[in-house]
């Protein structure tokens, strides 16, 4: 995981699918799937037999219920599993589970999650998804009092790899990588452009 902007797919069918996939060939190597049923979050993608193509590995952020059933089914399509954290029932059982496979753990907060709610698990936990948005739309409001969460994370274990995911632009980007960041999610700003390399290269300017 050394690309530090994702650029993030809402596909509700597989012709959408294919047109962001087409234009995303050659401008990033790892997508961000977010995927949402619809009961978790008020919006549907990714609700179909969907095909990926073998130019990208993916990470998929889980807006759902009960993501267990989800991982299993994809396991052998996606690089990192990003369930919601408020969504598993048994989260030992969960990094054990993960541990054994061999795959990286990682969890996405909602807004409303407080730190201290994740805060025995951390240790055991590879990456954070920090939403700045509330989940389930391209565009939602940005939420910057989310990037505070960062610090926090970071001062209980320094080796946690934090992505932070919703309204990211030139002057947000900024503020998430001053709160600590390490990778960044964009979706309208990037694959809803009509240039996806050039606004990923802006946005890699604004960080360095």
């Amino acid at each position: 995981m050394t690309q530090i902007i994702f650029p993030s797919l809402m596909a509700k069918n597989q012709q959408e699918l294919n047109a962001d996939l087409k234009k995303l060939r050659g401008v990033a190597k790892e997508l961000h799937l977010d995927v949402v049923d619809g009961k978790f979050a008020p919006n549907k993608t990714f609700q179909f037999p969907f095909k990926l193509s073998k130019h990208f590995t993916y990470n998929a952020h889980l807006m759902i219920k009960n993501p267990e059933n989800w991982i299993k089914k994809n396991f052998k399509k996606i690089n990192l599993f990003i369930p919601h954290f408020e969504e598993i029932k048994n989260i030992k059982k969960y990094l054990a589970w993960m541990k054994n496979k061999k795959k990286k753990v990682a969890f996405a907060l909602l807004p409303e999650t407080k730190v201290k709610q994740i805060q025995p698990y951390l240790q055991d936990i590879n990456h954070i998804l920090i939403l700045t948005v509330h989940p389930g739309f391209y565009g939602s409001k940005y939420l910057k009092s989310e990037l505070k969460k960062i610090p926090k994370i970071k001062k209980l274990n320094p080796k946690i790899k934090v992505i932070v995911d919703g309204g990211m632009h030139l002057k947000t980007i900024k503020q998430a990588k001053k709160a600590g960041a390490d990778f960044f999610v964009s979706g309208s700003y990037t694959t809803k452009s009509d240039n996806p390399r050039q606004r990923i290269k802006s946005l890699m300017s604004a960080i360095k």
